[in-house]
């Protein structure tokens, strides 16, 4: 059984595996400090997803790319339908910011179709898209992301949202909003709550914002504080997210816990990385690029390639030994 699950007014994805393998994936998209409004947890609806007879799962990761082909988003999608195809994978998740700069402007937009649409063409990449939701996304009109109409019109397309935002100087769309301090709370407890009634092997979260990282936005204090705790307390295995524009490993030594970036679909910020425990940084590299992962009931083997589809670094987790080599 995996289940994708996202703390809003969707999403729980449960894909059966017989006995051969269970996955939890808790998508929560971004979370930063929000001095504005946020919307509140609704019931979580569930999406059934199938995977392959002997019960592995394969996908690929990639975030922060909707930029019409450029900054080498054409690239990564090229290689990203290659790697698809010799992994045979199931699905592909997004780590959000999916259409730079505001957004889109409304389901009739065509960035959807320049974007999304006209560039992951691969046949491999023909599976279900999981998306968050990023800052970007914000930027513009987020309903339109969420809406059956883009389903319709890309039937990959499934977008979820759970989010918290600084506003900053930039317009954000709020709509069906509510205080921020009770979306906390609900996010906090909902968040704790699915993580303890999950049974599975593995328990994966996927958000747009980074919790640690080397590089431009570091480490967010708030979620370092209030989330990390419920995720060592529910024994997740990864955290996997985008929002800086690269790829990165880093190993925390304080818990099981892998945090993982996956921010390189296309722009990428050459050279801008800071100092962290090169004991806990497996892997940093601030080019262009995406992730992959196959998974079994006891083992997790992770990739990461670059536009020419070398692979930059590898890491494997034995759910047995629940160590990693």
């Amino acid at each position: 059984m995996m289940q994708v699950i996202s703390p809003f007014s969707s999403s729980v994805a449960t894909v059966p595996f017989g006995k051969t393998i269970h996955i939890s994936f808790l998508l929560i998209t971004a979370w930063i400090w929000l001095s504005s409004v946020v919307s509140s947890f609704a019931e979580l609806q569930h999406f059934q997803h199938p995977i392959k007879p002997d019960g592995s799962l394969s996908f690929l990761v990639v975030g922060d790319w909707g930029r019409k082909g450029l900054y080498n988003q054409s690239e990564v999608a090229f290689q990203m339908g290659l790697v698809g195809q010799k992994l045979d994978i199931d699905l592909v998740i997004s780590t959000g910011d999916n259409f730079y700069e505001d957004g889109l402007t409304g389901v009739d937009d065509p960035a959807f179709n320049e974007s999304f649409t006209t560039i992951y063409t691969a046949p491999s990449l023909k599976k279900q898209w999981y998306n968050v939701l990023g800052n970007h996304d914000y930027r513009g009109d987020v309903e339109a992301q969420l809406s059956h109409i883009l389903r319709e019109k890309d039937k990959r397309w499934l977008c979820l949202r759970s989010f918290i935002l600084k506003a900053g100087d930039d317009t954000y769309d709020w709509k069906g909003v509510s205080p921020r301090e009770d979306y906390l709370s609900n996010l906090l407890r909902d968040v704790d709550a699915a993580l303890k009634k999950s049974n599975a092997e593995w328990k994966i979260v996927v958000g747009h914002h980074t919790i640690k990282s080397a590089g431009h936005h570091g480490v967010t204090k708030e979620l370092v504080e209030q989330l990390v705790p419920i995720l060592e307390a529910n024994s997740v295995d990864m955290y996997i997210n985008g929002h800086d524009h690269c790829l990165e490993h880093i190993s925390d030594s304080n818990s099981q816990i892998q945090y993982l970036t996956s921010g390189g679909g296309s722009k990428a910020w050459r050279g801008d990385v800071h100092r962290w425990d090169p004991e806990e940084l497996k892997l940093y590299y601030d080019g262009q690029g995406f992730m992959s992962m196959q998974m079994t009931q006891k083992q997790v083997h992770i990739a990461f390639y670059d536009i020419f589809g070398k692979v930059l670094h590898t890491w494997n987790i034995s759910k047995e030994l629940h160590s990693s080599t």
